[in-house]
């Protein structure tokens, strides 16, 4: 069977490669996906995974390639996908035998950590320019700080086996064009994050960042839509006097600078008020009700009430699906995707205690819930991961693209607070209308 698959569509083609880390599926890679998802299908697989195509020029006109991470169904030699970049699975080869012998002898960690080490020096990897170069120099070179070379001086392991990875080296080694590229999870949910069957997904940060960044050299990519400026939104000041103010943040502007954008809430307010300080966050996403210290007095003893879980907050959210108990509380422990940031899993070892309260408040729209959320701690994407996971709501907030799917905004308002003022003792209370 040919890997090359055809495709056969009057659609223009795209005018610049995928930028695989933040893009919209072309309708080029949504009609070879129709295709790929007939042979998934056929396979019948019991695990979830992720899937990828990659659409290309070659010789007989337009085609697509298909690919799977790691394995599937414990195999890596499916004939409809694209082999790996390097087959580990030989029962006869180095790898293997190896691997067999660390087993007989009850396991033996430098010998593992050698074999993992020669492993990753198999993988040469190509780039559009035809060049070459190993996956070991590719992350050395790509992780130039100290500080992260010395923590991770080599690759996760899996790194090279990632559907981008394999699809961009058959393409390569075979002389094709590449014209646009688009993943996929198909199946059941991990039980740690969140993946919804059918939904498209950017290419993993962690371990594909390094490695794409080399074999994307030589194509025209598109630009990164994260790194182009967004419009300057302003904020609402709600309340105000010597000490603090309260704020309208508006969804798509950041609470503090980003690593591309500087403007944000802090260099709005510290223009308004020169000495202030935000004394927490919003997601970029989120709208709603913020606290700013005007003074550096003022902040410490704020910042001591959210440290002391005396703020009280409220949240609306639009959810995706009908959440059935009327009310309930969630305590799904939470903690940085390492290879994936920002994105949160649940890990029940690991994880940072995180608990959120919620109640239903309506049903707006067909096969959508209006809910409130009381978050008593204030981890990263706390409310958005409890709201998608399986194990809280699974139902993820409308137009949360992490968890969920894009939409218009993240229907997600912070629309009370209440908190002490740091001079007077008054405890203040702010409320918002909802502006979804």
């Amino acid at each position: 069977m040919s890997l090359i698959h055809p495709l056969i569509a009057d659609i223009p083609l795209p005018e610049r490669f995928t930028y695989p880390f933040c893009y919209e599926p072309h309708p080029l890679c949504l009609l070879a996906t129709e295709e790929i998802k007939h042979e998934i299908e056929r396979i019948h697989p019991q695990e979830g995974k992720m899937f990828g195509v990659l659409v290309v020029k070659a010789e007989q006109g337009l085609g697509f390639l298909a690919a799977y991470s790691g394995l599937l169904e414990g195999r890596n030699d499916w004939s409809y996908f694209v082999p790996p970049v390097f087959d580990a699975q030989q029962p006869d080869g180095h790898f293997k035998q190896t691997e067999r012998e660390i087993s007989a002898k009850g396991g033996d960690k430098q010998m593992s950590q050698e074999l993992q080490t020669w492993l990753f020096h198999q993988y040469q990897l190509l780039n559009a320019k035809g060049e070459t170069k190993g996956l070991v120099d590719i992350w050395q070179d790509y992780h130039r700080s100290p500080r992260i070379r010395n923590k991770y001086p080599l690759p996760p392991g899996g790194t090279g086996d990632c559907c981008a990875p394999k699809l961009l080296q058959y393409a390569y080694s075979h002389r094709l064009q590449p014209v646009c590229m688009a993943e996929f999870w198909w199946g059941p949910s991990p039980k740690s994050e969140i993946r919804h069957h059918g939904q498209f997904y950017p290419a993993c940060r962690g371990k594909c960042k390094p490695v794409l960044t080399w074999m994307l050299q030589g194509l025209d990519v598109d630009p990164n839509p994260e790194e182009a400026s967004s419009p300057h939104l302003q904020i609402d000041v709600i309340y105000e006097d010597e000490t603090l103010a309260v704020i309208n943040k508006p969804s798509g502007l950041l609470s503090i600078p980003g690593k591309t954008e500087d403007y944000s809430v802090a260099t709005i307010v510290k223009e308004r008020w020169p000495e202030s300080l935000p004394v927490h966050r919003l997601d970029m996403g989120t709208s709603g009700l913020m606290i700013v210290a005007k003074t550096k007095e003022a902040y410490l003893p704020l910042q001591d009430q959210f440290v002391k879980r005396t703020v009280n907050k409220r949240y609306i959210a639009l959810v995706e699906g009908t959440v059935k108990e009327p009310k309930g509380r969630i305590t799904l422990p939470l903690r940085f995707d390492p290879v994936n940031r920002p994105r949160q899993v649940v890990d029940y070892q690991h994880g940072k205690s995180a608990v959120t309260e919620y109640e239903i408040l309506g049903f707006p729209q067909e096969g959508k819930t209006l809910i409130a959320l009381y978050p008593h701690t204030g981890r990263t994407h706390q409310l958005r991961m409890h709201c998608a996971h399986p194990d809280g709501l699974g139902c993820p907030i409308v137009g949360d693209e992490l968890y969920g799917q894009k939409a218009e905004r993240l229907c997600l308002h912070c629309d009370k607070i209440s908190f002490t003022h740091p001079v007077t003792g008054e405890r203040m209370h702010f409320e918002l209308p909802l502006p979804f």
